[in-house]
């Protein structure tokens, strides 16, 4: 028989794990909203921590190119020189990546495009490196690259999401969108609600025909709600399809109904399998009314619409939207060969844009 010395000092280990829950358990009142502070400036301070890592990557990068630049200049150095300077690097610098004489080459593109450093340092370097590679790769012209990094910086996007807008040629389209904004509402809104408008507006991702009825685009847009958000562009979200209103005991429903968080208002999305007629902007104009009656609170803005046509007669929808007394505007929609073939293949999928936006299976929640 085998005799236990216990020591009475000694708790078991039930005895401590129960000590221990309850001491975990015994807080402050205030614990809870102390807790939530520290976990807020540990993030900010890790984001803090990432972009000033960044930031000196991207300055870093810059000067190893402007120096080759001005040794190549005046020294006559040659691409073999490049070659050599990635192996010592890389040899001084086994832990760190991006000395490879391809980037070397792309450091050396990258302060040849950005000569004005004051530029590198208050903007580009907010910017990723491989955003960075996009710019360079994407766009020939210095403003085009100013617009697409402004852009880039304020709305956040992921280096996928800018290479989109840059394909399909964003700036180029963005406020081409016919519109009696300047009548209809007051400035700066009226700008903004103008900037937020495109045409024409890109859905070739919808893997639509050419021919295909206003039930099937919308049905298609509601499916892969994120990538249309993607094209509608920054600031909007997702109310609804098919939504019910009702006037004098008579339904009604709006096809797409979206509501902007800058200008603080409903968009009213109607679709139009063929071209563009006078009579459409009555019934978008009633719909404008009836949101603004039921559904707009005393804090927003009136509603604006949008008509989305397979095609417009730009003449014909400026004088539709004269007298017309809401806020509209008039685009097309291109369903396909809207991009060059080439172009086509090298946009990402929707499942790969949802993972980047980190927003698969939120979409219609």
């Amino acid at each position: 028989m085998n005799n236990k010395i216990v020591n009475p000092d000694i708790q078991p280990d039930s005895d401590l794990h129960l000590d221990i829950s309850a001491a975990l358990m015994q807080v402050p009142g205030d614990y809870a909203d102390w807790l939530a502070e520290l976990k807020t400036r540990i993030h900010v301070a890790q984001q803090r921590a990432t972009l000033a890592v960044n930031r000196e990557l991207i300055l870093l990068y810059w000067q190893i190119g402007r120096d080759i630049l001005e040794r190549q200049a005046q020294q006559g150095w040659g691409a073999k020189v490049i070659e050599r300077l990635a192996h010592d690097l890389r040899t001084a610098f086994p832990e760190m990546k991006g000395f490879s004489p391809r980037n070397l080459k792309y450091m050396r593109a990258f302060a040849k495009a950005w000569p004005d450093s004051e530029f590198v340092q208050a903007v580009l370097a907010q910017l990723p490196w491989y955003h960075q590679l996009a710019l360079l790769d994407k766009l020939h012209k210095e403003d085009e690259r100013r617009w697409y990094a402004a852009k880039a910086i304020e709305h956040n996007w992921s280096r996928n999401v800018l290479v989109i807008q840059i394909e399909t040629c964003l700036r180029e389209r963005t406020g081409q969108a016919i519109t009696n904004f300047e009548t209809r509402l007051a400035r700066p809104h009226s700008d903004l609600a103008r900037e937020s408008l495109k045409d024409p507006y890109r859905l070739d991702s919808l893997g639509l025909g050419e021919d295909a009825e206003e039930r099937a685009i919308e049905s298609a847009i509601f499916q892969h709600i994120t990538q249309f958000l993607i094209e509608l562009g920054a600031g909007f979200a997702y109310v609804g399809r098919q939504v019910h209103i009702e006037v004098g005991g008579d339904d009604f429903f709006i096809d797409l109904l979206f509501y902007h968080l800058k200008l603080r208002c409903y968009l009213v999305v109607e679709l139009k399998a063929g071209a563009f007629r006078p009579e459409h902007t009555g019934q978008l104009n009633f719909y404008l009314s009836t949101v603004d009656a039921q559904m707009k609170s005393e804090h927003d803005n009136p509603a604006i619409g949008l008509l989305l046509c397979k095609t417009q007669n730009r003449g014909v929808a400026e004088y539709a939207l004269r007298d017309t007394n809401k806020p509209i505007g008039v685009a097309e929609y291109q369903l396909v060969h809207s991009l060059p073939k080439e172009l086509q293949t090298s946009l990402p999928s929707i499942e790969q844009i949802e993972r980047e936006l980190g927003v698969a299976g939120e979409t219609e929640s």
